[in-house]
């Protein structure tokens, strides 16, 4: 039953389920509980349309569970309009019994576009904060990271399908630089890309609850993280393989198939 929907619903309760079975809710409520339904919970996801999906998942997967020697692995990406916000009032502290609080307006002071550069092997992270977002602060953090890679290494870069990384200075700087190598993820795929997990981190350390008076102290706080985390930095522990990544994409579409109208 709790495969399929309400006649006018989107969803089924414990209310909804208790009214059409005649069971109890208190009874409904345990047996949720106990195979762990959740029908009230929700998740967003997006299969990858692109033809070379395969290719790429074994591709960037081969990255990380055996990365070349003499070369460094990089997984770049930028987070665009990074809001300088301050609230209009001091926030609730925690405390017991109670969840921190915040006020639910805010004044915007700006934006700034955070660009970074993961090392896999050392999990340590190259950044820098630009104005706007384009192939030429693109290409300003490039030239960036080549000046902080030792000459000797072959570069390996993890990147997504925007097209800020594919525009043609872009490319003409690094068919000048052959120790570049790129890796590119299947679109509808950043999530191959670890340095999403890092830009999950930052947000929810040091942006997501933070007062900004201006973008300079916004700008001043991602630099502050960014310097106390390389202190004790450490590679995110990637095992998926690429096998394990199709089979479940696989299944993911099976179970579109079987539901689908």
């Amino acid at each position: 039953m709790w495969r399929t929907r309400p006649k006018d619903l989107t969803h089924w309760s414990v209310r909804g389920v208790a009214e059409k079975t005649g069971i109890s809710k208190s009874t409904v409520q345990r047996y949720f509980a106990l195979f762990g339904v959740q029908p009230h919970r929700t998740r967003s996801f997006k299969l990858s349309t692109d033809p070379f999906f395969v290719e790429k998942v074994r591709d960037i997967v081969g990255l990380y569970l055996n990365p070349p020697d003499h070369a460094l692995a990089l997984c770049v990406d930028e987070k665009s309009q990074i809001q300088a916000l301050e609230r209009t009032q001091p926030n609730l502290p925690m405390g017991l019994g109670y969840v921190e609080g915040f006020t639910h307006d805010y004044t915007r002071h700006g934006t700034t576009t955070l660009f970074a550069a993961l090392d896999i092997h050392s999990g340590e992270i190259l950044t820098q904060c630009k104005r706007r977002h384009r192939h030429q602060e693109f290409l300003a953090f490039l030239r960036h990271v080549d000046t902080s890679v030792p000459a000797a290494l072959d570069v390996h870069l993890v990147l997504d399908n925007y097209g800020t990384h594919k525009h043609p200075s872009v490319k003409a700087w690094l068919a000048r630089r052959p120790r570049y190598h790129l890796h590119f993820t299947p679109t509808y795929a950043s999530w191959l890309n670890q340095v999403e997990r890092w830009f999950g981190l930052i947000t929810q350390r040091a942006i997501r609850r933070g007062s900004f008076r201006t973008v300079r102290e916004l700008v001043h706080r991602i630099d502050t993280f960014v310097t106390r985390y390389n202190r004790t930095a450490a590679p995110f522990g990637w095992t998926a393989t690429a096998d394990s990544i199709l089979n479940k994409v696989t299944r993911i579409a099976q179970a579109i198939n079987g539901t689908s109208h």
